[in-house]
């Protein structure tokens, strides 16, 4: 009996199983709707449908690495406790890996072929729903390539080799030494991941216009409280400007490493040791979860609900 790609889209929408159990199941059982959908019940396949609605705010940061390129994945889980289960690991160390051959796209990168598996990631994804019980997603990805020096990376409150709940990726450009940009990139990616307020933009002149005008905005309306001249409180906006691109530039910030210098600095002085001028491209830092509204649940009133209490 040939299976249609319709009757496997209903199966996948009604349980959320993935694409290749959802053809198994409706081969095993004639194309019946109903017996497919008893029997990835029976295999524990289409539980994951029933998760897939509950918050994930948790989970990993993972970091896939290749010399002049890298990328960042985020891959979010309900509680800390599945982040510690190294069969999630796994699965998030293997989707950052090949994060690299889906430049930034979280779309393509779902489409990928997970490795072993004849699956793709998406549908390996809902594998791993079923198997460890929590609803998960692939949330985002990022992806940084230089043509000569560097992509360098830190993850921070690791769990595994390039696992966290914060990761950075860097771009350095140079003809220099490579193991020494190497170094010096992961502690400028350590600056970005541990500085606040966060680096918005490498250089003065990218940082959003329309933040700078909203920030313009408040210190105009602050300054103008003091009741100075205008003259004045021109001058004192723009000064309150200059310290606003110190605070988020990432080269005007003073370095982590280093406070006694900025990052600008610190790199130009580098420059003597790595052999050639270093250039600053690009940098993305993820934070697990952020920007995530996450549910609290009140367990008092959930166990008096199941319990037909008020």
């Amino acid at each position: 009996m040939t299976i249609s790609a319709s009757q496997v889209k209903e199966l996948r929408d009604q349980t959320g199983a993935g694409m290749m159990d959802c053809k198994a199941a409706l081969t095993e059982t004639g194309g019946d709707m109903e017996a497919a959908v008893d029997w990835l019940r029976k295999k524990g396949l289409s539980k994951a449908a029933k998760k897939s609605g509950r918050t994930a705010a948790e989970g990993l940061i993972g970091v896939g690495a290749g010399g002049t390129r890298a990328a960042l994945v985020e891959v979010n889980s309900e509680t800390d406790f599945v982040a510690r289960n190294e069969q999630f690991q796994t699965l998030v160390a293997t989707i950052a890996a090949l994060g690299l051959d889906a430049g930034g796209n979280v779309e393509t990168l779902s489409g990928l072929p997970y490795p072993g598996s004849g699956k793709t990631v998406a549908e390996r994804l809902t594998d791993a729903v079923a198997t460890i019980g929590e609803n998960m997603q692939l949330r985002r990805t990022a992806y940084l390539q230089v043509s000569d020096g560097v992509v360098a990376h830190y993850v921070h409150n690791a769990v595994a080799d390039g696992l966290g709940k914060i990761g950075v990726i860097v771009g350095l450009e140079s003809t220099g030494d490579k193991a020494m940009l190497n170094g010096l990139g992961r502690q400028v990616a350590m600056h970005i991941a541990a500085h606040d307020p966060t680096p918005v933009a490498v250089l003065t002149e990218e940082v959003d216009p329309a933040i700078v005008e909203r920030e313009r905005a408040i210190f105009a309306e602050q300054a103008a409280q003091s009741g100075k001249p205008a003259a004045v409180v021109e001058k004192m906006v723009e000064g309150r400007i200059r310290k606003f691109y110190e605070e988020v530039t990432l080269l005007k910030q003073h370095f982590v490493v280093n406070p006694d210098l900025t990052v600008e600095a610190a790199l130009k002085a580098a420059e003597k040791d790595v052999g050639a001028p270093i250039k600053v491209t690009a940098f993305v830092r993820y934070v697990i979860g952020e920007g995530i509204a996450k549910t609290e649940s009140d367990f008092a009133a959930e166990v008096a609900a199941a319990a037909g209490t008020k």
